[in-house]
């Protein structure tokens, strides 16, 4: 049984239950094709003692008759989640040799499930970043490859979405700021869902933007997202922002029927500029959900066009308070001063040491739209901008709009490399379809479509109202069904 770690998430847990094999099988396919995969760097902390000790705790539960959804399966946890005892970089170097003396609710809750840690994967720097190039670890690397040439993941959750696409997990953890699991997610063939702001807990994720990060699951179909998203939510009075809401049965609710369901398409996502080649997987994408028995309706959000720049003034201020603690004097990385160098110094040549250059330039963004003089000139308005972007959403809702699709992305992955470092705004453009969602706090859900020309996987966004995850994933379900993609990256790795 050496290709178990090909399964899904649902036909492995199916399997186990079946008595098929083990999870110390299941466990042992995995760290075996871990082993192969140092070309892509998805994995950056191997723990394959706590992987197989899991998997025979998960084995006696199951034999016992005691099987949560995730009993016993074998996933990849962000760098981005504390793990007791192991370690928890963020990708930064600011944070070396951190291991944290607690447990992230997010993962509380999957190893409370049964759920077997293969180790920590990698991303983005702080998850700032849409190419995983910012990692102190090191670029991940795209399993699909065409001419020789090696693209990114997407990012930040790069290391998870490549992990989950050569299928040296079957599931892992992600975080999304602004997209950081729809696109890695659509650059990779898989699918990534960001749910409601506020409905899995963000206790124990490093934070980035703590008003816009959420946690979400990055599995190889919406039946597995939608199985391990229920284990992920719930309310954490930890956590100041969680929402004490039901957690329904996210798979149950996984018909297929979408007649009569109104979906919206917002005239506003066709940007100059657009591709010939993703405005057809758009246009394929609304022919899809209309031949499954949806109507498909035009609507206005017409704060969009502001979406990219409001985010980009209050995601780098709340990053840049949140990582005032990070100082060099309690725990990570700390400056060798010299002689008669004081606190100050050993401040400022830690984190100038600590931090990487995109995580350098957003703290002074940060800094700066925060100070004195430019409060209101630049952080205020962004946040009325954001409202009105919301009330965009709400009033689309309140018409009967039941979801929204748009592309997930311009582009398929482009090459490492070939956005240089010099020209940022580039490469924030990769979020112009994703930052609304994270903004008015709205579930979004990726779903590879098509490949591109290139041979390259294209993934279509669908958005959701708020707390309605399961009628959202029933959505992207049947859309999945009508496109059919079942690619996966020829192995080279």
């Amino acid at each position: 049984m050496t290709d178990l770690n090909k399964l899904t998430l649902s036909a492995a847990r199916d399997g186990l239950r079946a008595k098929e094999f083990t999870s110390a099988e299941l466990t042992e396919a995995c760290l075996s094709e871990i082993e192969g995969s140092g070309a892509l760097n998805a994995f950056v902390h191997n723990t394959p003692e706590v992987a197989r000790a899991q998997a025979a705790a998960a084995d006696a539960r199951l034999a016992a008759g005691d099987a949560p959804a995730m009993c016993g399966l074998p996933i990849g946890i962000k760098d981005l989640f504390c793990t007791k005892g192991v370690e928890t970089q963020a990708a930064s170097r600011i944070l070396d040799g951190f291991k944290p003396e607690y447990e992230s609710t997010i993962t509380t809750k999957l190893f409370d499930a049964g759920a077997v840690m293969l180790g920590k994967l990698n991303m983005d720097e702080f998850a700032m970043g849409s190419s995983n190039e910012t990692s102190v670890y090191g670029d991940a690397v795209n399993p699909w490859k065409v001419d020789d040439r090696n693209l990114t993941p997407g990012g930040s959750s790069g290391g998870s979405a490549s992990a989950v696409a050569a299928d040296l997990c079957l599931a892992a953890t992600g975080t999304d700021t602004g997209g950081s699991i729809r696109q890695p997610a659509a650059f990779t063939g898989i699918v990534g869902i960001k749910p409601t702001y506020g409905r899995c807990s963000r206790w124990g994720v490093v934070a980035f933007a703590s008003s816009l990060d959420q946690a979400g699951p990055m599995t190889k179909s919406v039946r597995d997202a939608a199985m391990m998203l229920e284990t992920m939510c719930g309310h954490d009075a930890m956590d100041s922002t969680s929402a004490d809401i039901p957690v329904p049965n996210f798979e149950a609710m996984l018909t297929g029927d979408i007649k009569g369901k109104k979906i919206g398409i917002p005239k506003e996502y066709r940007i100059e500029g657009i591709s010939d080649e993703i405005a057809k997987l758009w246009d394929d994408g609304v022919k899809m959900l209309r031949d499954a028995g949806a109507e498909i309706v035009d609507i206005s959000l017409p704060h969009t066009q502001y979406a990219l720049p409001a985010y980009y003034v209050i995601a780098p201020a709340e990053a840049s308070s949140n990582l005032a603690r990070y100082d060099g004097v309690r725990y990570g990385h700390r400056a060798t001063l010299a002689a008669g160098e004081g606190i100050d110094d050993m401040y400022e040549k830690t984190r100038a040491e600590g931090f990487g250059h995109e995580v350098q330039r957003r703290v002074m963004v940060g800094t700066y739209v925060l100070s004195a003089g430019f409060y209101d000139a630049y952080y205020n308005r962004a946040r009325r901008v954001r409202t009105l972007i919301k009330q965009d959403f709400e009033n689309v809702f309140a018409q009967g709009v039941d979801a929204i699709l748009t592309p997930a992305t311009p582009s398929a992955a482009f090459g490492l490399g070939e956005m240089s470092e010099t020209d940022p705004i580039q490469m924030y453009l990769n979020d112009v379809f994703t930052v609304t969602v994270n903004l008015a706090g709205l579930p979004g859900i990726s779903v590879p479509a098509r490949l591109s020309a290139e041979g390259l996987p294209l993934g279509l966004q669908l958005i959701g109202k708020p707390w309605e995850e399961g009628d959202l994933l029933n959505i992207a379900h049947s859309l999945e069904d009508a496109a059919g993609f079942v690619s996966k990256p020829s192995k080279w790795w």
